[in-house]
């Protein structure tokens, strides 16, 4: 046992240094005084500078922001329709359905992302940012409806043949009994459509048109040319801030919740 015991110590550091270490390569870089990515000679904000004057930058952080918002709204609305139609009222063929809706979150994303382009192409439906948010809805739409679902299954009815008993109609109980109590899994499907929509770089790429750049697309441009100046080190330094910042919160509401 002490063996394993080891040998599992061994697996679990070298995988933290693989993951890490890079990480904190990264974040020391993006200081270098230096232009040098691999000679640090002294601290500096320059690149921090540079970056925040890069206005290539905030266009396409501003682009991925209002799509991914706009995919979130769209997805919410289709998966919670589409979990509660099908765990409310079970179709004829409902497997069937739900073998088609995961079709996208099963199939590579670069085989949906060709295939859309190709469709687009053939229909003649020129690329523009509603393009881009077609492709992503065809991913995020799916897996807002999972999230949904599952939480329909374990659903009480008897709350919505209550408020229907004190006189609401299906519609008035949807929206002021079903969704309030549901909000939970509709903030998770909200968080991760999002999250899936901003990080998204396939679909985009091949959505896309000439000149629009979400913040992955641009970060991927710089480097594929070979321009991986230290002014990305910085911007995927905030990048990590933010998510280490997001995952505390996180975890110190948890703690919290289970503490009431």
């Amino acid at each position: 046992m002490k063996v394993v015991d080891t040998l599992l110590k061994i697996f679990f550091w070298t995988v933290m240094v693989l993951i890490y270490v890079p990480i904190a390569v990264m974040v020391a870089f993006s200081f270098n005084a230096s232009r040098s990515k691999v000679v640090f000679e002294g601290f500096s904000l320059e690149n921090y500078i540079s970056l925040f004057s890069n206005e290539r930058v905030w266009g396409s952080f501003y682009n991925s922001i209002w799509t991914a918002l706009i995919v979130v709204v769209v997805s919410l609305i289709l998966g919670i329709l589409m979990a509660y139609g099908v765990t409310r009222y079970r179709p004829r063929g409902s497997t069937i359905l739900d073998s088609l809706i995961m079709v996208p979150i099963i199939i590579p994303e670069i085989v949906e992302a060709v295939t859309l382009a190709l469709f687009l192409s053939i229909v003649g439906i020129p690329l523009s940012p509603f393009t881009i948010i077609i492709g992503h809805v065809a991913f995020d739409a799916p897996l807002a409806y999972l999230i949904l679902k599952a939480r329909f299954q374990g659903w009480n009815r008897e709350y919505e043949e209550a408020a229907m008993t004190l006189g609401a109609d299906e519609i008035r109980t949807f929206v002021k009994v079903t969704i309030p109590l549901m909000m939970p899994a509709v903030l998770a499907a909200a968080f991760l459509t999002f999250i899936w929509s901003y990080d998204d770089f396939i679909k985009t790429f091949f959505t896309r048109p000439t000149g629009f750049d979400t913040l992955p697309v641009y970060i991927w441009t710089r480097v594929a040319r070979g321009r991986v100046e230290l002014d990305i080190n910085a911007l995927s330094t905030i990048i990590v801030l933010v998510a280490m910042i997001f995952t505390y919160l996180r975890m110190k509401l948890e703690e919290k919740q289970s503490t009431i």
